[in-house]
């Protein structure tokens, strides 16, 4: 029967960003096609959160620009939401592999960290999953810091979770933990593509950026 499994898909933005999109043509990705494209005629997808943090441009200024565009397409899906943790960029100091000799035997570098999307997911998953919001979960990502909230989701709640894994290769842990595995693979992102332009309900147009 179509339809008949309420499913609730939690998106790692970073994760997904980093494992599947970086480097491709598929950034302007339509989430609710992907999921309904990946899952079976009986899921109905009722409900889909995405976790991720506002760019800074340090590196590349026109980023933060770009990513706002992307967040108002991702707003025009019905029954999204989305959920900011932060960026928290820090120096560290490391030791070279092969130092010169007379030289410094350290480097010190950026080191850029993503906080708050996998606790905030995983609070999100757990606190649906009590309240009944869904009878299926699927979670997009490869972190495995989500195997516990996973586990009592399945174990505790008695739902089952899917895993997209935003490769072909996903962790072990996951892979023993979740109901079943789905492959996010670049023949499924060039199907799951947002329009270059969006007409909203207003009126208003929004416009893919030229350049990613």
């Amino acid at each position: 029967m179509v339809g008949t499994l309420r499913t609730a898909v939690y998106i790692d933005g970073f994760n997904l960003y980093h494992r599947a999109l970086r480097n491709t043509k598929y950034k302007w990705l339509n989430l609710k096609d992907l999921a309904t494209h990946c899952l079976g005629p009986e899921n109905e997808v009722v409900l889909l959160k995405y976790f991720t943090a506002r760019v800074s441009g340090r590196k590349d200024p026109d980023q933060p620009r770009r990513q706002e565009i992307y967040l108002k397409a991702l707003r025009t899906i019905p029954n999204l939401s989305i959920y900011f943790g932060r960026f928290l960029t820090k120096t560290k100091m490391r030791p070279l592999v092969n130092p010169q000799p007379g030289c410094t035997k350290y480097a010190e570098f950026f080191d850029t960290e993503e906080k708050g999307s996998d606790v905030n997911l995983a609070v999100h998953m757990l606190h649906d999953g009590w309240k009944n919001l869904y009878d299926v979960a699927v979670v997009i990502t490869k972190d495995t810091d989500l195997i516990e909230p996973i586990r009592i989701v399945i174990d505790d709640l008695k739902k089952p979770v899917i895993l997209f894994c935003p490769d072909n290769d996903a962790p072990k842990g996951l892979k023993d933990v979740v109901s079943y595995v789905r492959h996010v693979t670049p023949q499924r992102l060039s199907v799951c593509q947002f329009p270059d332009v969006i007409v909203c309900k207003q009126g208003n147009r929004i416009t893919k950026p030229d350049t990613w």
